[in-house]
């Protein structure tokens, strides 16, 4: 019996090696199985290798290596992102930033903390709770998310209504651009025992690396901004016999002048999910949840409290509870953030969709989105910032089957087609990446495509880095609506 030919390890990864160690690289396939993808399970791409640095010098000394071999850099960090940013093609090498994990500095005097990319969101929330600060960002992955992902997409949250999106939390940041050079930009230039942070000298590169999904260049470090976490709040869920009426809820507590920390919405098939998973007590008859909260100055929270019950009730709400008590608040709380994790008692296999739309836009929005689903034969499960407009709907199926692929995609493209048709956009939170590429030349006109261009080949002027994510490439051309099996976009280098 003859014995298996060994596949030939490319002559990169012992350079790799060097810099990382041998701990520090995968290039295994069976090892690389694990990182075909990120957490948009359409698009899948087996990386030549996948190397952890420890340090900003090993990040740049490995994207050096890439480039004397001519190939293609991907960033990643612990793999959460839901538009395919991370997956690579052609040839390409993961960059790995979860190794990365040192917070080296909180200055709860100043209000910023300095942290490696890999530091997860929950860890720095965990590292400054007793400084009655808090990093505002917080994503529903945030057990996993990393800060320097989390820049890099500008990853929305729950607090996301009232307190903003990532990149008005970010100070500054180190990357590791292209060509191999180490870059900080408004953070302290002295390192991370250093104070000076500076502000509004030059262009605001902070704000447009952030939501870049690693097209410009790696994130290494981040300078994060720190506010006081709130003293005074109250929580409040309401269950609705239609999902209608809990979109309606929404629309009409913004225009009543109400701007909540936050409003989150499940529908019917994310309750049973989440009731069935973690038994918080909701009634599983229910059609939607919309969970809420205020916070601010003790004395008016409760007259905005009576107020929102009362629109509550003219929408048809039931069952609502109201609590200030913090016990109760942080298990509301939970029940929201873990249930992504429940849907896989609906479908083994299943897609995360994003897209914004005008929140008086809302009722419309969802009950077509269920109407799309019923068209293709998928079923939809919906939790969503509702606040902000961004809806999720969640489509179970079988990835196994290639027809059911198909359906996916479809699907998606008309629901985003139709979010855009109301004045909505492509994304929310999530990103671009390969998933929403197609669809970027039918939200911007091409002067502004060709600016986006522009600016990426200012970064990159190779095309080495994340390309054919997020923005058009001329090097590069990703089709996923044409892919070269089931999972795997078509396109070639």
């Amino acid at each position: 019996m003859s014995e298996a030919v060994q596949p030939t390890e490319h002559p990169v990864v012992p350079r790799l090696r060097q810099i990382v160690g041998d701990a520090g690289i995968l290039s295994d396939p069976d090892e690389l199985f694990v990182y075909e993808s990120d957490g948009f399970p359409i698009a899948k791409g087996l990386p030549t290798a996948v190397v952890f640095p420890t340090t900003t010098q090993q990040v740049a000394e490995c994207v050096k290596a890439l480039n004397e071999f001519d190939l293609p850099i991907v960033p990643r960090g612990t793999g959460t992102g839901l538009a395919g940013s991370a997956v690579a093609y052609g040839e390409g090498v993961l960059i790995t930033t979860s190794r990365m994990t040192l917070i080296e500095k909180v200055d709860a005097e100043n209000r910023f903390a300095i942290v490696q990319a890999g530091v997860r969101n929950l860890s720095l929330s965990d590292a400054i709770k007793d400084t009655g600060l808090r990093f505002s960002p917080d994503p529903s992955s945030q057990r996993a998310s990393t800060i320097g992902g989390n820049t890099s997409t500008n990853a929305g949250g729950i607090n996301t209504l009232k307190h903003g999106v990532t990149t008005n939390h970010i100070l500054g940041m180190e990357i590791v651009t292209p060509d191999g050079k180490v870059t900080t930009v408004r953070g302290s230039i002295g390192g991370a025992n250093e104070r000076g942070l500076y502000d509004s000298i030059g262009p605001d590169l902070p704000a447009l690396i952030c939501g870049s999904e690693g097209t410009f260049g790696i994130i290494t470090r981040v300078w994060c901004r720190l506010v006081p976490d709130p003293k005074h709040f109250r929580t409040f869920y309401a269950v609705y016999d239609s999902t209608w009426n809990a979109c309606q809820t929404v629309s009409d507590v913004i225009a009543s002048g109400i701007t909540p920390t936050s409003m989150e919405m499940m529908d019917g098939a994310m309750i049973e999910a989440v009731e069935g998973a973690f038994h918080f007590g909701f009634p599983t008859t229910a059609q939607a949840l919309l969970l809420l909260e205020v916070d601010g100055v003790d004395q008016i929270l409760d007259e905005q409290m009576q107020q929102i019950v009362r629109i509550a009730h003219q929408n048809g709400a039931h069952d609502i509870e109201q609590c200030s008590d913090p016990v109760r608040r942080a298990e509301l709380w939970s029940a929201r953030k873990k249930a992504f994790g429940a849907v896989g008692r609906l479908s083994h296999s299943y897609c995360t969709q994003d897209a914004c739309v005008p929140r008086s836009m809302l009722p419309e929005v969802i009950a077509h989105v269920m109407e799309l689903g019923a068209k293709y034969g998928l079923r939809i499960a919906n939790v969503f910032h509702a606040g902000d407009g961004n809806i999720h709907p969640i489509m179970l199926f079988d990835e196994d089957d290639p027809e059911q692929v198909q359906q996916i995609l479809r699907l998606s493209e008309e629901i985003l087609e139709y979010c855009l048709s109301v004045g909505g956009t492509i994304t929310g939170e999530h990103g671009v990446g390969i998933e929403k590429l197609h669809l970027m030349e039918k939200m911007f006109n091409p002067a502004t495509i060709e600016t986006f261009q522009q600016i990426k080949k200012t970064f990159d002027p190779e095309q080495r880095i994340n390309d054919g994510k997020l923005i058009p490439s001329d090097r590069v051309d990703i089709q996923i609506m044409k892919p070269v099996s089931p999972n795997v976009p078509g396109g070639a280098l």
